[in-house]
């Protein structure tokens, strides 16, 4: 298991990456159902405090084995297999998902999320056979990684509340902070094309939520007659949403964002709100159907902000993290400041369509100005 080269032309994400990014699917999908039923109750500060840590374990679950495959990927039997076992964590992670929303029950998705992270330990112990100088960072990713699971498996015994969410925060930045003390001093290669590639077919995946909120609006169009064009339209504008910002996410060449080692950690530290603001979104078109057909008492106003947040949060994600650098004076205005007037959209009487409206406004000035190259 030898490092690969940053430089190899034409890599491209292995069928094994595309297979492993379907279990996440899943975990994606329960989690923002679970999002959009606590929202829709107005059960906001639990759900969106969940929501944050399971989402929190998903990403950085992804993000671990993306960035070791971009590293030393040979897939031969012994990597597919240990991949393999990686996704049946996924799965019982996706499987404890209810429970830890409805109770405060953590135990299946630690569970699962251990089975993933032991699973990148033998991968990466395995890699320090072969890493030659970079032997030192793969045995100090594989100690830094089993250390952590131990402070998740005492975490299970932390009763729900406000002690269990200070744990969390504390014991995930004791996990992020593990890339750090690993690389500090000397970094595993990336190859930056492929990196982004795989980090674009993740997006995909996020706003693919968005799709299928469309798709449920149409399929309750058919059962209440009398919403008839409110749901249409929301699936109408859901469409356009989702189409903007799969532009603008993808207007800029992301791999111009991962060229040192700081900014690496910055582009995909940040992809967690991004990722997490994709998914919501969709939890937040559910919600303004449940408003629509009767099933939740929200206020049109609060339901709208369960839309616009999420938006706006994806807006400046994407914007700090790869259209900033790439873009003349006028995309670096219009992009922030349409992320902060979509955050008006809730106070208007027209629910999604003014945000609709700003997004392809934005689109239309990312076509008129394309990616401008910055570099020294």
């Amino acid at each position: 298991m030898l490092p690969r080269d940053p430089a190899q032309p034409h890599r491209t994400a292995s069928t094994l990456e595309l297979f492993f990014d379907l279990v996440f699917v899943v975990a994606v999908s329960i989690a923002s159902a679970e999002l959009h039923h606590a929202l829709s109750h107005g059960d906001f500060v639990h759900g969106i405090t969940s929501y944050a840590m399971v989402f929190f374990a998903v990403w950085w679950a992804w993000m671990n084995f993306t960035w070791f495959a971009t590293s030393f990927d040979t897939d031969d039997w012994l990597y597919r297999v240990t991949t393999i076992v990686q996704m049946g964590g996924v799965l019982v992670f996706a499987a404890g998902i209810p429970p830890a929303f409805e109770r405060g029950d953590f135990t299946l998705p630690v569970i699962g999320y251990i089975v993933m992270r032991i699973a990148m330990v033998v991968q990466w112990l395995r890699a320090s056979r072969g890493a030659g100088e970079l032997r030192a960072a793969t045995i100090r990713y594989a100690v830094g990684i089993a250390a952590v699971q131990v402070l998740w498996v005492l975490f299970l015994l932390i009763p729900s509340g406000t002690l269990q969410l200070i744990a969390f925060v504390a014991f995930a930045l004791i996990e992020v902070s593990v890339p750090v003390f690993a690389e500090y001093r000397r970094q595993t290669p990336w190859h930056p094309h492929h990196i982004t590639e795989r980090y674009g077919l993740f997006t995909l995946i996020v706003l693919g939520e968005s799709l299928l909120a469309s798709a449920n609006a149409i399929i309750d169009a058919g059962h209440e007659l009398e919403s008839l064009v409110p749901l249409i339209s929301i699936s109408a504008l859901t469409l356009v949403v989702t189409a903007s910002l799969w532009w603008i996410y993808f207007w800029a060449p992301h791999h111009r964002a991962i060229t040192s080692f700081g900014s690496s950690l910055r582009y995909g530290y940040t992809h967690y709100v991004v990722f997490g603001a994709a998914a919501a979104f969709s939890a937040g078109i559910e919600v303004e159907l449940d408003v629509l057909t009767g099933e939740s008492h929200l206020s049109g106003i609060a339901a709208s902000f369960t839309v616009t947040i999420p938006i706006a949060v994806f807006l400046i994600g994407i914007w700090i993290v790869a259209i900033r650098a790439n873009a003349d004076r006028l995309v670096n205005t219009v992009v922030p400041l349409g992320a902060l007037v979509v955050l008006l959209d809730p106070i208007l009487p027209i629910p999604v369509a003014i945000t609709a409206l700003v997004l392809v406004a934005i689109v239309a000035v990312l076509v008129l100005r394309p990616p401008v190259d910055k570099s020294p």
